[in-house]
């Protein structure tokens, strides 16, 4: 026994260390090699029949032999997934409660309301699996035929113009803040409860512009009546390849509706590496590959530290917006 700076330490063996620690609950080694030896959890943060539970529908029917355990899919719905995503950041380290995040759960929501965590620094990112695209969509009816002439006509008549998002601190709504704030542009934000409520709105006249995703607007563009003038990804999507990306006309955005597999801080990186390799599998499965078709999905894959990459850029970008 000895004194350190006033402070009355014992050395341990290392032996009666690594006890300890096991004691405190750290998955061991043999554990996480012999990982999974039950079913795997995975919350979604919406209700049941919703895309991103549709999705996780997807991933737990294919990819259970994969992984080699059932995977299940656990619905805990409310506050813009922010109550299944608590669930999961609070959970114990051990690969055996995950989450479908990565959307306004991970990267917008936690601007607009206090969390008891820490949307992105409180994960372990392990696979992304989709993404979809954050359209600017017009009515056939509207002058506006580019999102050049769009941005023009909103910079000359400050705040005249509305647009309809999902809902305030979702994606929708940060994206547009984001560009409002790059392009020196002001518009009325008008909240309803989901994209398909946006798109009404703006056929029926009640807002100039909608934000939505390409599946949800894809049948109202095959028909001609709605418009879309740019979207917030990084690349074009094939879902949409007409559709240029804000880049491409000048700005600096990236913001996309991304959904992946997440597992709570702290989980070790043998059992994250085994996740994503075992799930990894799916991208190249034609099964999964026919289920997310059929969702309108595009599939874009992204490994562990790509996908905590780009959730860390928008939720940053996303930050930086609001303080200006």
């Amino acid at each position: 026994m000895r004194e350190r700076g006033g402070v009355r330490g014992v050395c341990l063996p290392v032996g009666v260390l690594v006890a300890t620690l096991l004691g405190a609950g750290l998955p061991s080694l043999a554990e996480a090699q012999e990982f999974p030896t039950r079913p795997i959890e995975i919350y979604v943060g919406y209700a049941a029949g919703g895309a991103t539970d549709l999705l996780a529908r997807a991933v737990a029917n294919q990819g259970a032999r994969h992984v080699g355990q059932p995977l299940i899919a656990v619905n805990k719905p409310g506050a813009a997934g922010t109550i299944a995503s608590q669930a999961v950041a609070a959970a114990k380290p051990d690969g055996y409660t995950l989450l479908m995040g990565g959307g306004s759960e991970t990267t917008s929501a936690g601007h607009f309301r206090q969390l008891p965590f820490h949307p992105v620094n409180d994960f372990e990112p392990i696979i992304r699996f989709i993404r979809l695209p954050i359209m600017i969509n017009v009515s056939k009816e509207s002058p506006w035929r580019t999102i050049q002439e769009l941005v023009a006509n909103a910079k000359a008549n400050p705040g005249k113009y509305s647009y309809a998002s999902s809902g305030i601190g979702s994606h929708y709504h940060a994206a547009m803040i984001v560009l409002e704030k790059q392009a020196g542009i002001t518009f009325r934000h008008v909240p309803f409860k989901g994209g398909a409520e946006t798109l009404t709105a703006l056929i029926g006249a009640h807002v100039d512009v909608a934000i939505s995703s390409p599946d949800e607007a894809f049948a109202l563009i095959e028909a001609g009546k709605v418009r879309p003038l740019a979207h917030f990804s990084d690349t074009r999507s094939p879902m949409a390849p007409n559709v240029p990306t804000l880049k491409e006309v000048g700005y600096n955005i990236y913001v996309e509706n991304m959904k992946g597999i997440m597992a709570p801080k702290g989980t070790p990186k043998p059992i994250i590496q085994k996740l994503h390799d075992s799930l990894r599998k799916l991208t190249d499965d034609a099964s999964f590959k026919e289920a997310l078709a059929k969702l309108n999905m595009e599939m874009a894959y992204l490994n562990s530290e790509d996908f905590g990459k780009a959730m860390l850029f928008m939720y940053n970008q996303i930050g930086d917006s609001l303080k200006k």
